[in-house]
């Protein structure tokens, strides 16, 4: 009698056991087949199923926090900020780009220089009031006509906007923040375009003699207008004049100012461009 009773308790048991089992199996072929019959949800990245894409999203946003992104509206006043760049005037995907911010020390560099010439005033800000006055420089030599003058004041405004928001007393440019527009720029095809497009306007304004070249006497013009010394213009021009002519076409004057900002090779002559580099 108890060896029966034993019996039926152990086949109790095992029944109990492959019940348990067989809804642990049919719950896992659910799973597998719920599974197999999803749809994954996708990021443009990375797919993932439903249970898992919370798992994806946390990791995602930590992956990001540790991502050093940069938005063209940063550091900028409040007021500058409101101003939205429309998405038919970039090529661009985002307003944010991480592209290009691990850019080489020398480029560094000739950024700072850049600032520096356009801190007209030299207070360690660029203000539009500094463009004005990097303006008016060039047309004060009177080499421009009239059309011309009034072309470059409007070329002057519209790249302020474009790159650096309202046109305010309060919105200015630090050093630091001029280093990352440009890397947004130079990210940007169509800002890339038109960054520099007042770069012929300097052409004319010191072409004094309407050749249609510049020679060194008026290459040492442009050095005046940016603040540096007939010396360095002529150090200057003596590298950047290549095929030793004695003379800068318009082109090859233009491609010197954008190679400047383009380039990181330091073997390249428009590093002279600009004047010498900033020690800072």
């Amino acid at each position: 009698m108890a060896v029966s009773l034993i019996r039926l308790g152990l086949r109790s048991v095992a029944l109990n056991i492959e019940r348990t089992a067989a809804l642990i199996s049919t719950a896992g072929v659910q799973n597998q087949l719920k599974l197999i019959h999803t749809k994954p949800i996708c990021n443009g990245t990375v797919c993932y199923l439903p249970d898992m894409a919370r798992e994806g999203e946390l990791a995602e946003r930590s992956s990001n926090s540790l991502r050093r992104c940069y938005s063209k509206q940063h550091g900028r006043p409040e007021e500058d900020r409101r101003k939205q760049r429309s998405d038919s005037d970039s090529d661009s995907d985002s307003d944010t780009e991480c592209k290009g911010l691990d850019r080489s020390e020398f480029w560094r560099r000739k950024m700072r220089t850049v600032h520096n010439i356009l801190d007209v005033d030299k207070d360690g800000l660029i203000s539009f009031n500094d463009f004005q006055l990097f303006a008016d420089r060039f047309k004060a030599l009177g080499h421009l006509d009239e059309a011309q003058a009034k072309e470059f004041t409007e070329i002057i405004q519209m790249t302020w906007e474009e790159q650096w928001g309202a046109i305010d007393p309060y919105n200015y440019v630090t050093v630091e923040q001029y280093l990352e527009d440009m890397h947004h720029v130079l990210n940007d095809k169509s800002l890339k375009k038109r960054a520099h497009r007042w770069l012929p306007y300097l052409f004319k304004a010191v072409d004094k003699d309407k050749s249609g070249f510049i020679s060194v006497k008026e290459f040492k013009l442009f050095f005046k207008c940016l603040g540096l010394n007939s010396e360095h213009a002529a150090v200057a021009f003596a590298v950047i004049d290549t095929n030793g002519d004695g003379k800068l076409s318009m082109k090859e004057f233009v491609k010197l100012g954008k190679d400047f900002f383009l380039t990181e090779d330091e073997t390249k002559v428009s590093k002279m461009f600009w004047g010498p580099l900033t020690d800072v």
